[in-house]
């Protein structure tokens, strides 16, 4: 399995970065998910709440930073 480049989180939202490598280069792409506990058992959601959609656009707009930063090869 292939592990993810950077992970940002806040609270419970968090976004993961994974490198693919592509015919024109290295690209990225970024999964996010809300964190629940369900009994004593941790999950993961792609549905968010209104309370969570602060810190969904900021855990995004810190992964397009990560990425312009560290570049993808084909842009």
């Amino acid at each position: 399995m292939k592990k993810p480049m950077h992970e940002i989180r806040f609270g419970l939202v968090k976004a993961v970065i994974w490198r693919n490598q592509t015919k024109s280069g290295q690209r990225h792409n970024v999964t996010v998910c809300r964190l629940f506990k369900n009994g004593d058992v941790w999950k993961e959601s792609a549905q968010f709440g209104r309370d969570d959609l602060p810190l969904l656009a900021k855990v995004v707009d810190l992964a397009h930073t990560w990425i312009f930063v560290h570049g993808d090869d084909a842009e």
